[in-house]
């Protein structure tokens, strides 16, 4: 996918004047850097001293530990597998090479590169991916483990590998600020884990190769920060790779300033990205994961090296926790909101490892768990690493957390319904992303997301691709493809490109009344139709946790097409506009009756792809097919004409 001048034009129009400016200085400094690359400084006498406190590797789980060195022997063997695209090169890979297309990016100056043409670099996200080197984390916290040495000589053949073939500035390793500064945080930590061998300060410390790589990544990231319209998640993985960086490896005349500066860029930044309820603004779950992880790591380094930290990044995180902790359905599954790429901020750990008990169990570790939180049974490596460098959380009286379970987050527009059984249902009336592009936002204004014991019942069903599939990625955040009414075949915002939106529809919610305990009720309404006003009210009935949903369109005339994407799991059978759903968990089969508005005349799709409609995305690159019912009819802007009842009655 190259950009065309339309792209650049609408995404001029969605800066500001400073950000004009500050971009026009980047692009000189790339210029300038093409002729006369900076130089690193030379550097003697440097030592690690952020190692973990002894003993600490001795209070791991057994079980996740285990985990943990199975996954290296896989990554051993040369076996590993990204956004769904299985790899057997990992014995000596090809840095550049994209394993989907058997493409590989082409060489030179690295801001000449079209990463964005898939044509002439193959998949991005795949060549990124193995060298943000959080595979090397693992071996390296398997050689913590076991003191086998092959993990860690496997570990430092393969950094010498990627510091010969990707010489600062060069190739497609040197574009994107996010994968430096993930790149970093992962050398801090293979440093760490590695402390007990006998070639670790060979690899780092004594090794001028790797001392002009740490200098150029970080000289890299204080030169071009992302900026204005794209200081979103980026921005705080490149202040949390660099803040890291600055203190593990404190070498550099530069290192003090490079540390105060990424300091107050990530203090900045996650209070500028998080809502005040501890939401994270992009609305994109798996991104409010990405930050925690990366602000986590990033305390941890201050503490390591006894840098004080503002209080307000210690607050941002116990907010994110908590409101995390809030959201979680009793299987500890998060909202499916927004885009979802599967990155991770630092990984520790081996499959079968839930991300999210992870973080909750970190947060417990980190900050002490509330009485509402749920359970967490699972183990992981990384939460005592943390917490072993990671000061207790000093209380303090000023900050109050909740004394109960949040349900309704008024400033990201989130609204959680719980039945007392198994029922959850999360309520969409939030902004249409953050910042003026929105970049991983999706047209899902007053979308419904249903599950029953943790299993997706209505659904929303993903990402699945970023660059290189357009209609995919057009399919995968618009509106029909979520679990919402579409008017007059357009979607409620505008999209610019595939990370550019160039109108928000504007959301408001009306009700939200989770306090009940017969009847939770939620109504919201968006703007995005311009002319016509979508207002959709939900009720969760307890005793009988049955789902009402009632959609109204108010003003012009036009076409209806309301949608319901089933999970994976649910198999429907429909007949007039009454759908009899059914699926298995834990060996149980259960049911529901959905009982869809009569006025509109009911299709079930499922895996079409021209266009593409029936489709869930569990994972980055992964699709597969599901069933979706999509009503269609006409609506005459009246009361009377524009009201649609959905019933959703749950049996057993």
């Amino acid at each position: 996918m190259t950009m065309s001048a339309g792209w650049y034009l609408r995404r001029l129009s969605r800066m500001g004047p400073r950000e004009v400016g500050d971009r026009a200085g980047d692009a000189l400094r790339r210029r300038r850097w093409r002729s006369a690359p900076p130089h690193s400084p030379g550097v003697t006498g440097a030592r690690f001293t952020a190692g973990l406190p002894v003993g600490t590797i001795d209070t791991l789980p057994p079980d996740a530990a285990k985990r943990l060195v199975a996954e290296a022997d896989r990554l051993m063997a040369g076996h590993a597998e990204y956004f769904g695209v299985p790899r057997d090169d990992l014995v000596d890979p090809d840095w550049w090479r994209d394993p989907k297309t058997g493409r590989r990016a082409p060489s030179g100056y690295a801001f000449d590169v079209p990463y964005r043409n898939e044509d002439a670099v193959g998949d991005i996200k795949q060549i990124w991916e193995l060298s943000r080197h959080q595979y090397l984390t693992v071996l390296a916290a398997a050689y913590a483990i076991t003191g086998d040495e092959r993990y860690a000589e496997r570990v430092a053949a393969h950094l010498r590998s990627w510091w010969a073939g990707n010489a600062p500035l060069r190739g497609v390793h040197w574009i994107s600020g996010i994968e430096l500064g993930i790149r970093l945080l992962s050398w801090v930590w293979i440093r760490r884990l590695l402390d007990g061998w006998s070639g670790a300060a060979g690899l780092f410390e004594g090794n001028p190769v790797a001392l002009n790589q740490i200098w150029h990544h970080q000289r890299w990231l204080a030169a071009f920060p992302s900026r204005g319209s794209s200081a979103n998640n980026h921005v705080i993985a490149e202040a949390a790779g660099q803040f890291a960086a600055a203190c593990a490896f404190d070498w550099f005349p530069s290192s003090e300033r490079w540390r105060a500066d990424a300091l107050r860029s990530l203090e900045r930044h996650l209070r500028s990205n998080t809502f005040v309820s501890g939401l994270n603004r992009e609305l994109a779950t798996e991104y409010h994961g990405l930050v925690l992880e990366l602000g986590l790591a990033a305390v941890a380094e201050a503490d390591a090296a006894d840098v004080p930290v503002p209080a307000s990044i210690r607050l941002v995180l116990l907010r994110m926790t908590d409101a995390l902790a809030a959201v979680v359905d009793d299987r500890l599954r998060p909202p499916r909101q927004g885009d979802a790429d599967d990155g991770h901020g630092l990984v520790l750990d081996g499959a079968g490892t839930d991300r999210w008990a992870s973080l909750l169990a970190t947060g417990d570790a980190v900050f002490g768990r509330l009485a509402w939180w749920p359970v967490v049974t699972g183990t992981d490596v990384r939460t005592p690493l943390l917490a072993a460098l990671v000061r207790p959380y000093a209380k303090n009286g000023t900050v109050t957390r909740p004394a109960s379970r949040p349900a309704h987050f008024a400033d990201a527009g989130l609204t959680i319904l719980r039945g007392p059984g198994k029922v959850w249902v999360r309520c969409d009336g939030g902004p249409h992303g953050f910042l003026s592009i929105a970049a991983h936002a999706h047209a899902d204004a007053l979308s419904v997301e249903v599950r029953h014991d943790g299993v997706d019942v209505l659904a929303d069903p993903g990402t699945f691709c970023y660059h290189g599939q357009p209609e995919w990625r057009q399919y995968f955040r618009s509106t029909l493809g979520h679990n919402t009414l579409q008017w007059d075949g357009g979607d409620q915002s505008v999209s610019g490109g595939p990370f550019l939106w160039t109108r928000h529809a504007r959301s408001r919610v009306l009700v939200a009344d989770t306090s009940t305990e017969a009847v939770a009720r939620w109504c919201a309404e968006h703007d995005g139709y311009q002319r016509s006003v979508h207002r959709r009210r939900v009720e969760l009935t307890a005793a009988s946790e049955e789902l009402r949903v009632v959609d109204e369109v108010r003003g012009d005339r036009g076409t209806v097409r309301l949608a319901f994407h089933l999970g994976p799991a649910i198999a429907a059978e429909l007949v007039g506009n009454r759908a009899v759903l059914t699926w298995t968990r834990d060996g149980e089969d259960r049911s529901a009756v959905l009982d869809l508005p009569e006025q509109l005349s009911w299709q079930a799709h499922r895996g079409e792809t021209d266009p593409p409609l029936g489709w869930y995305s569990a994972g980055f690159g992964r699709k597969e097919p599901t069933t979706t019912l999509v009503g269609t009819g006409f609506a005459d802007g009246t009361a009377k004409s524009g009201e649609f009842i959905t019933v959703l009655g749950f049996r057993g």
